[in-house]
């Protein structure tokens, strides 16, 4: 889903409406449109006062959404969690917080926040309809309307299944019994799938029983549900990998040895030897040997710096770097930390040490992402991986960077439990 316009910001916090907003909106009009003309026949000769009031309605049932997720993110705020932005689409409204909380009652506060405002709003709405429809049975009407909506909106959040309201309750509840914020998750995603099915075969049971928009509705929202859980199932099984895969099997060996009594003129001869085999993707690092003890490295750089006549005159020993300057890795790693090591680096690739700390490999984001990818039993075309890698970039456009972040900011990466080992 795409930001959508800004409208305004609210305490700091933009609100942003998504075009697919105005679908919703035209439908809900059309609905409570309806209901006011059928529930007060004397606005059937002033036709415009039921479109009138089908509008405001809708317009004050996403203000009640609005409310909603506010409610989220002034706690989201309290606790130290920043919100980016609020936006209103057709499934509702979703409040983008910059990470989780890093807390099971932290988690669980944020959740219960919006459905504790609408539950207060409603009560208030209902309370105040009686008197309302002693000045106008439009304003009786209307308040009746959202208090029912709102304590509809309230409870229905509640369903403890993923994205609701309720499975982020669920979740932090199994969290903070269990210790175990992964399992948490997938408990929450598993009753949010149960819940998502169900919906769509209520949802075709309505229509076909004649229920038209409620039954479309509820097809529609458990399909939402159905994908929101299979992305969060996809999310789960990529941090697993990230976490129980190391960097040992994903390691190439994409750097050339030379020993350090020969001439400036040996890796003239190294580097053509690579240009003319036509490969395009990061030029091999050249570690450098002395009787077999790897004592440094070299760049292009001597070449670039002195006159041809000197390459002869030189050797590589005269030109060395130590290999403490390359950014490294133990094989023993898991993946999340080459990730954060990948994109802290600004070669774009890393020296992979083995158990003594010697150089057994290197590893760049095309050998990472394709481990990734073999972990989660995905094998994509030579042709991607090819592409990737001249590019130096994650096949298929991975978000890693994004997904360790999340992981390390949500505290997933500190949770040890049983079936989230890592190695």
């Amino acid at each position: 889903m795409g930001d959508g316009w800004q409208l305004m910001r609210i305490g700091g916090i933009p609100l942003r409406v998504h075009p697919s907003w105005f679908i919703i909106l035209v439908l809900f009009t059309m609905a409570f449109q309806q209901q006011v003309a059928s529930t007060m026949p004397d606005t059937s000769g002033t036709v415009w006062i039921s479109w009138f009031m089908g509008l405001v309605t809708a317009l004050l049932l996403f203000v009640s959404v609005l409310l909603h997720e506010l409610g989220h993110s002034l706690v989201a705020l309290r606790e130290g969690v920043k919100v980016r932005s609020i936006t209103l689409f057709l499934m509702g409204g979703v409040a983008r917080v910059e990470r989780e909380c890093s807390t099971a009652m932290g988690s669980l506060r944020v959740a219960a926040a919006g459905p504790a405002v609408s539950l207060i709003l409603g009560l208030i709405l209902l309370a105040a309809s009686h008197p309302g429809n002693h000045v106008s049975q439009l304003l009786g009407n209307l308040l009746t309307q959202l208090g029912w909506l709102n304590l509809v909106l309230a409870i229905f959040n509640l369903l403890p299944g993923l994205p609701l309201d309720g499975g982020l309750i669920l979740k932090s509840l199994v969290w903070q019994w269990t210790g175990s914020q992964r399992r948490g998750i997938q408990v929450a995603t598993a009753s949010g799938r149960f819940l998502s099915l169900f919906a769509i075969m209520l949802g075709f049971w309505i229509v076909l029983r004649g229920g038209g928009f409620s039954g479309f509705w509820l097809v529609l929202l458990g399909w939402f549900g159905m994908g929101a859980s299979r992305s969060q199932t996809q999310t789960l099984a990529l941090q697993q990998v990230l976490k129980r895969e190391t960097v040992g099997p994903a390691t190439a060996r994409r750097f050339r040895v030379v020993e350090a009594g020969q001439s400036l003129r040996s890796l003239s001869k190294l580097r053509l030897g690579a240009t003319e085999d036509g490969d395009q993707s990061l030029p091999d690092w050249v570690l450098v040997c002395r009787e077999g003890r790897w004592i440094g490295f070299i760049t292009d750089q001597p070449l670039k710096d002195l006159p041809v006549q000197q390459w002869d005159r030189q050797t590589i020993a005269d030109h060395l770097e130590p290999l403490d300057r390359l950014p490294s890795i133990q094989q023993s790693a898991p993946l999340w930390k080459a990730v954060i090591a990948l994109e802290s680096s600004a070669q774009g690739r890393l020296l992979v040490l083995g158990p003594a700390g010697l150089p057994s490999g290197t590893l760049d984001r095309c050998d990472l992402g394709e481990a990734v990818l073999k972990g989660l039993s995905v094998k994509l075309p030579d042709g991607m991986l090819t592409a990737a890698r001249r590019s130096n970039t994650y096949p298929f456009g991975m978000p890693l960077a994004q997904v360790v972040k999340s992981m390390k900011s949500s505290g997933l990466l500190e949770d040890q439990s049983p079936d989230a080992p890592t190695r």
